[in-house]
Parts: structure tokens; sequence; C-alpha cells
């Protein structure tokens, strides 16, 4: 049972910590529990998982080789690849009988990344949601704003039972329907939100738009995710929407979102390291980087019965700084993410992957191999549009043909990416040719 416990006088703040016999422990109590627990996850998954066990073997390395929580280096490393290769159950180490719950997020390839869920590992999820809304304030007398998208995505129901475990009331609105949203907003005396911080931001301008202030409602605390913002995106959205914007990160092949959190200080966000332990490395010669540098962020979780992944590479580009925070807290703070070692978007929540789409047109016969992604902000919230070339046979001068094979094209995207997308068909010969490496992409969002 955990409790809502303040901190020590001498810290200068309200923030409530919701764990503080792992929020604050000591550096030599952390490593001796992640040590701990490194040995059991690595011989949990080497007697439970063929592809563990395989590259293990490969490296002629047993689950006896590991003692403390630095041989985790010998420790082979897990890509997106590796989970694409595995889809969708070779990485699973429990059995189908102890699942209770399955995420995905989307794939490369069309193939989503199947994440399984036991109930010890629900309730974790739960106990580390609960430490990031008791962060950011939180109380039991807080009615709390679920409006990222339920279903298969982590963010909804992630966030759905971490405020449950804390104690809070929660409203799931999901995504959608904002006017609704709005009235609830009003009518119940909401008081907290987590939301992606576009959809912050559209929340702000239609209640504008309906002539509804900041000052009709009652937000106090935001905890906003899932997609790349910046400190000025913060200030408009605590401005506009009169309540104090945090930061949540997190991933679902790891867990979902609180893996990591800002506490008042705001100064890095601190990871539920005794769950997530992190590694930083050169996306290159994949060595560890120090403290302050930029390095590719690498996760075991050290917990997970459903899906554990050992050293999962996240490609999000970060710092990491250990230390006493001022907020009492001693868990490693990571930075905000830089961007990505690979060519992820992120649109509106949702992992992109330009390969996506060009599986998707190469997939229809009318299409050619001539394509270009543009990704924009209009307004308050992304967009994505596809230009593609039709081939010579394929390009008439027939108006419904035209919209019927562009309507096949959107509803094909749609289908794979899970958002929908803008699509442009061109005569051929209309993109430009490249003679080197050819550029698909372009990104016209300025994050302001």
């Amino acid at each position: 049972m955990n409790y809502l416990l303040p901190l020590q006088a001498q810290t200068n703040t309200h923030t409530m910590i919701w764990n503080p016999s792992k929020e604050c422990m000591s550096r030599d109590e952390m490593m001796a529990l992640q040590s701990k627990r490194l040995r059991k996850i690595v011989n949990y998954v080497y007697h439970n998982v063929q592809f563990y066990r395989n590259k293990m073997q490969v490296m002629d390395l047993r689950p006896d080789d590991i003692h403390t929580i630095e041989d985790i280096q010998k420790l082979p490393f897990t890509t997106k690849q590796d989970l694409r290769d595995n889809y969708p159950f070779g990485l699973q180490a429990a059995p189908n009988s102890e699942i209770v719950r399955i995420h995905a997020s989307s794939g490369t390839t069309g193939k989503p990344t199947i994440v399984g869920y036991t109930r010890k590992d629900i309730g974790v999820w739960s106990e580390v949601f609960a430490r990031c809304l008791s962060s950011f304030g939180v109380t039991r007398d807080d009615i709390f704003s679920v409006a990222y998208g339920y279903g298969l995505f982590t963010g909804g129901l992630g966030a759905h039972y971490g405020v449950e475990q804390l104690g809070a009331t929660v409203v799931p609105t999901s995504t959608g329907n904002t006017e609704k949203h709005i009235r609830l907003l009003q009518d119940l005396g909401i008081t907290g939100i987590a939301c992606t911080p576009s959809y912050a931001l559209y929340l702000a301008e239609t209640m504008e738009k309906l002539g509804i202030t900041k000052d009709d409602i009652h937000l106090r605390i935001g905890a906003f995710g899932a997609e790349p913002w910046t400190d000025k995106m913060r200030a408009e959205i605590e401005e506009r929407l009169g309540l104090k914007a945090y930061n949540i990160y997190g991933l679902s092949e790891v867990t979902g979102p609180g893996v990591s959190y800002e506490c008042e200080v705001q100064h890095g966000s601190h990871i539920n390291e005794d769950h997530f332990f992190p590694e930083l490395i050169d996306s290159k010669t994949l060595q560890p980087v120090g403290d302050g540098e930029v390095g590719e962020l690498v996760f075991t979780t050290l917990s997970k019965e459903g899906m554990p992944l050992l050293r999962y590479r996240t490609k999000d580009l970060t710092t990491l700084t250990h230390g006493q925070c001022a907020c009492g807290r001693t868990n490693v703070r990571m930075g905000r993410i830089m961007g990505r070692s690979d060519d992820m978007l992120i649109i509106r929540g949702i992992n992109v992957f330009p390969s996506q789409i060009e599986s998707v047109i190469l997939s229809l016969e009318e299409f050619a191999p001539q394509y270009m992604i543009i990704v924009d902000r209009q307004g308050l919230l992304d967009t994505i549009k596809v230009q593609v070339e039709l081939r010579p046979e394929f390009f008439v001068d027939d108006f419904p043909a035209m919209e019927r094979k562009k309507k096949l094209l959107i509803e094909k995207l749609r289908s794979v990416l899970s958002i929908s997308a803008q699509v442009d068909l061109l005569p051929p010969g209309s993109i430009e040719r490249s003679q080197g490496k050819g550029n698909h992409v372009i990104d016209n969002r300025k994050l302001v």
C-alpha cells in the first residue's frame, strides 16, 4: 500500500511523493535493488524466451554471469526489428493464461508491436503512473480527465489506472467530441487533464471559439506527452488553459506512459528506475555516454512479467543526470527528447514510419514508387499529406476514376497508420528525382 507523503520542509516545495521508499533511495540502495531484479529478470527470460536464450548462448553468456547492475553491458540489445521478427508473441515470457491485457503500437511494416501484460504488470504500471501524478500535485480530491486515446494505444488506459491507483476521480473522456469535453470541464469541475500537448492547444482554441475562458473552468494540472513539445508550447498551454503543465514520458514496448515524469522543479524527468533501468549509448559505437552528453536511450525492464525486454533501444535521443533533485527525489533524470536516431515521425501521438507509407504505395499497382510525405501543423494539430505519382497507364483524364484511386490509397493508409492522411495524386514525373539518397519527408512543423 502506498500513501501520499509530503516532502521534508527543507525542500521548499508542496510536491507530494507517492512512494518515498523507491523515489528517494540512496544510490547504493537503488543499485542493490536493480542488481537483484536484473539477476532475476535475466534468469526469467533465459528460461522463458527462446529469442533471448539463443542470443545469450551465441554470446557464451549464462544467467549466472550476471551479478550486479554493471553487468548489464554484457547483455544483448533488443531492437524494434527484433519485435517485428518475433510478431506476435515470440518475445512473450509469461504463458497466455497469465496475460490479462494486450496493447499494441504501430510497426514499420503495418504489423503492430504486441505487448502483453500480466496482472502484476498492470499493478506496476498503475503504481508508476500514480508516482507521476502525485509529483504533479494531484491528490484524491482532484477530478482528472483522461483525454488520451483509449484502446490499443497505451495512453488512455495507462493514465486511467494511474488516476484510480492514486485515488482521484477519473473521467474517461478519450479523444473526439471536444465541445462535450469542454462542457464536462465546466459542469464537473475537472481539475486535471492528461492528453497530448497539441490537443491541449486545440482544446484551448475551441474554448475561445465558444466564448469560454480559462476562468470558466477549473483546470490546475496537465499531464502532457506522446509527442514532442517545447517550453514555448508549455507556456502557451499554461496561459490559455490556466494550469500548470508537466511532461510525462513512456513507450508501449517498455510499459506505456509513466516511465518518467517531471516534478515541480521541472529540471528533467525522473525515471522510475527501480522498474526501468536506463542507459545512454552512442548510436553508432553502442558504447555508453556520460551524464550530460546526448545519447540514445536504452531501457531494460527489471520487473515486467508479460514481455520483459533487455536493453531495448528506444531510438530517442536525450541526456541523463544523476544526483538528488531539489524536490528530494534521487532517481536519475532524463532531459527532453531532442530527436531520434531513426526516421520515425510522431503525428498526433502516433508513431509513423516512412517505410510504412512506402509499403502501402508499393502494394497497389496504380502507384509508382515516387512519393513525398509532407508533415505540417495547421492551426494546432499535426497533419500528414502523401503526394504520390500514378503510373502512366493509370493516369487518366477521368475525375471519378481518379477519385476512386485516391480514396483507395487514403483508406489503405488509414488502416496501416491508424491516422488519416491527405493524398495528392500526381502525374508521372512530377516529383523531383534525387541522384543520391532520396529524401521522402518534408517536416514543416515548428515546435514553438
